[in-house]
């Protein structure tokens, strides 16, 4: 197996895989195929719609074809000439209890039929079953997953270690930590579909984030199921590579008409907020009106023309670096979906680490929401771990963050530095000028051009989670430093009162004199007469 990495942003990447018939880019969809009772002809899927490869499921094919397809090969029997990836019936023993086939027959079968990528015959770990029968699901499918290594024959198929335990995140760290000790080139994580389906995003990226952590990185991530465009900016930044779906079918199949940020029924519909190839030139009293069949063709069509779509902004945001920006908007359209997106905080240490550190663009930072973003954990613990303040430093000069980046090139800061400068050199050398800014903290103002200080806009006025954050890493900043007094240029306008109570406190304990000059001061003069004194006074009680 050959996945070559090409962008990469949180955890997601946009990737080449190769596989024995083509060579697929990631993230990617596989349109769920089902002979049976497919709408759209695997061949109009790649032609018309753009999808490189599909999934189709080995248990029904071998059931319902028997030898058909083993006589005509796999591709030929699906008319498709992409990737085609094959499902073992797992998922036939999540809804029935069992399937009737044995792990070597599917095996060999799907080997015999030409699968590009393929699946054991694992053992899903449903939603509402006991820790006990969940541990026996982890069990079995890495007894199955060890028996597989001697059975196979093929070694052109990319083969699919499934990661089992459900919402017992530590079974899914257990059996992703087994399953990479096997030569599998795919995982994938099991069962999330129930998940999904009780719109529990927050345990879906739990599950994600754990499989992940204990996987191989060079190994790409599969989701089973996960169907709707409104998530999968969700999925792909928390690691899935890959993922497959047959809601765009089964949607259309209930006159439900999908959406990057949720779905419709048809018949709620005045206008269609689309301009797809088949919602341009219809409108949805002209659908109601057509045969059952049509409208399932139609909706299906537009249901996948929205999946493509939204597959393409997710790319184009990894590229652009703005895939938390582009997460963080599609999270607005759901509760749960927030929920998921303020989860990744539990997880914010590891994104951090696999993330880049610098980007084509600069951050938008809204709420507090958006504090796990790993630049602005980056930026926190290099603060803390590497940095120390010039020798000569004895006066920390706190003053608030400026409309105007990089800080130190505002007409407000460089008045004061000019302040300083009057003073003369041993002033200038013992007066230490920080920014304290949303979302970063403190920023030392030598530091104020390095990416993303001087690259990112915030909201304003600041949420009291994002002040009171700044007020902490402020009141750390102090406490870890060894400065002989500290000298606050208030803001309360925009900071209230909890960055100075926070700072109070931290020079109580450090024992280290603190001045403050409020801004609401009037006239610029003023202040910067009263600074002068503050700091002239504080520099010769150090001398």
């Amino acid at each position: 197996m050959s996945f070559e990495v090409k962008e990469k942003d949180l955890l997601a990447r946009i990737g080449k895989l190769e596989t024995k018939t083509s060579t697929v880019e990631t993230p990617l969809l596989f349109p769920v195929i089902n002979p049976s009772i497919q709408p759209i002809p695997p061949r109009r899927l790649k032609e018309e719609f753009g999808f490189e490869a599909v999934i189709t499921n080995a248990y029904i094919l071998k059931k319902r074809y028997q030898t058909q397809v083993t006589e005509q090969g796999l591709h030929k029997f699906l008319d498709f000439d992409g990737t085609v990836m094959t499902d073992s019936g797992a998922y036939q023993i999540l809804v029935y209890g069992n399937v009737e086939v044995k792990q070597k027959e599917i095996i060999a079968y799907q080997e015999e039929i030409g699968s590009d990528i393929a699946t054991i015959l694992d053992i899903p770990t449903g939603w509402k079953i006991t820790r006990e029968q969940a541990t026996e699901t982890v069990k079995e499918t890495l007894n199955r997953a060890k028996e597989f290594v001697e059975t196979k024959r093929r070694d052109d198929i990319l083969w699919v270690g499934p990661v089992q335990g459900g919402r017992h995140l530590d079974l899914v760290a257990e059996s992703a930590v087994e399953m990479s000790k096997l030569p599998f080139q795919i995982h994938a994580l099991g069962s999330p579909t129930e998940i999904m389906e009780s719109y529990r995003f927050d345990v879906l990226v739990d599950m994600i984030l754990t499989a992940k952590m204990n996987l191989p990185p060079e190994r790409p991530l599969h989701l089973f199921g996960a169907g709707h465009p409104a998530m999968f900016s969700l999925a792909v930044a928390a690691g899935c590579d890959l993922f497959d779906s047959a809601a765009y079918a089964l949607y259309a199949r209930e006159n439900r008409y999908m959406t990057e940020n949720g779905t419709w029924r048809l018949d709620e519909l005045e206008y269609f907020p689309c301009q797809c190839p088949r919602c341009r030139v219809n409108n949805p009293k002209e659908i109601q009106g057509k045969a059952a069949k049509e409208r399932e063709l139609f909706l299906a069509e537009h249901n996948l023309h929205v999946c493509q779509a939204e597959l393409n902004r997710v790319k184009q945001a990894i590229r652009d670096g703005r895939l938390w920006e582009h997460m963080e908007m599609r999270a607005h359209a759901h509760p749960q979906l927030l929920t998921a997106l303020k989860r990744l905080n539990t997880y914010e240490d590891y994104i951090e680490k696999q993330s880049p550190i610098s980007k084509r663009s600069g951050l938008f930072f809204f709420s507090t929401a958006d504090l796990p973003r790993p630049e602005i954990v980056h930026y926190r613990r290099q603060l803390r771990e590497h940095y120390n303040p010039p020798e000569t430093a004895k006066i920390l000069l706190l003053l608030p963050q400026t409309s105007t980046k990089p800080f130190h090139k505002a007409r407000e800061i460089r008045r004061i530095r000019e302040v300083i400068q009057n003073l003369g050199s041993e002033v200038q050398k013992g007066v230490h000028v920080c920014v304290y800014a949303a979302p970063f903290g403190v920023i030392p103002l030598e530091l104020d051009e390095i990416y993303p200080l001087s690259q990112h806009e915030t909201v304003f006025p600041i949420d009291k989670e994002v002040s009171e954050y700044v007020a902490e890493q402020v009141s750390d900043y102090v406490r870890n430093s060894e400065y002989k007094s500290v000298v606050l240029l208030h803001d309360p306008a925009n900071w209230g009162n909890t960055a100075k109570a926070a700072l109070k406190k931290a020079c109580l304990a450090k024992k280290v004199p603190l001045e403050y000059l409020n801004l609401k001061v009037k006239g610029q003069k003023t202040i910067l007469t009263r600074l002068e004194i503050i700091l002239n006074k504080n520099l010769r009680e150090q001398l």
